[in-house]
């Protein structure tokens, strides 16, 4: 069986390493649970054909913190605020990044709730003080903008076209606000 001279040792532990690896390879592949795809959603009324979705979309988020902000938007603007501050919490209290910071000031935004829009948006600008986003600061400035805020909002949207002022979105970001039309995503 082994080579004459071989360490039968050795042998046998590399064929008992390489059978646990296979075995744990095919455990895991089994656990890895296969999403269920429309049957959790169809023939259900709208609401829990869509709450059955979120749950889904929550198992999915796992830890990432931009799918997690995703999920606790819409749980909060369809009125399930406490599970949405919820998550929203979860991602913020765990070493939070300026775009983390942004995305949950926009879903207060949505919300029709601009201090706490305000008090997330300021947070990401503090965050990234050396203005190397300036994507983030045109959002935030045509959100001034669209508040009624236009000094503080044009400031922001200047910083960002100084660092950038060949994109596309900053000017798009800016005429949404001026002319009034929602913001896109």
């Amino acid at each position: 069986m082994f080579a004459p001279g071989g360490n039968m040792k050795t042998g046998l532990a590399a064929a008992l390493a390489a059978g646990c690896l296979v075995f744990g390879v095919g455990i895991g592949l089994a656990a890895k649970e296969k999403p269920p795809g429309m049957e959790i959603m169809r023939g259900k009324p709208a609401k829990e054909a869509g709450l059955a979705a979120l749950q889904e979309a929550e198992k999915l988020a796992g830890n990432g913190s931009w799918e997690l902000l995703g999920v606790a938007r819409v749980y909060y603007l369809s009125g399930n605020k406490a599970k949405g501050q919820a998550l929203i919490d979860q991602v913020l209290n765990v070493k939070p990044k300026g775009s983390d910071w942004q995305r949950a000031g926009e879903i207060y935004a949505d919300a029709g709730e601009a201090q706490k829009a305000e008090e997330n948006f300021q947070k990401m600008l503090s965050a990234d003080p050396k203005e190397k986003d300036d994507t983030g600061r045109a959002e935030i400035g045509a959100w001034y903008i669209r508040t009624g805020r236009r000094d503080k909002g044009e400031e922001l949207l200047s910083q960002a076209l100084a660092r950038n002022p060949g994109e596309l979105w900053h000017y798009v970001r800016a005429a949404e606000a001026y002319l009034g039309v929602p913001p896109g995503r």
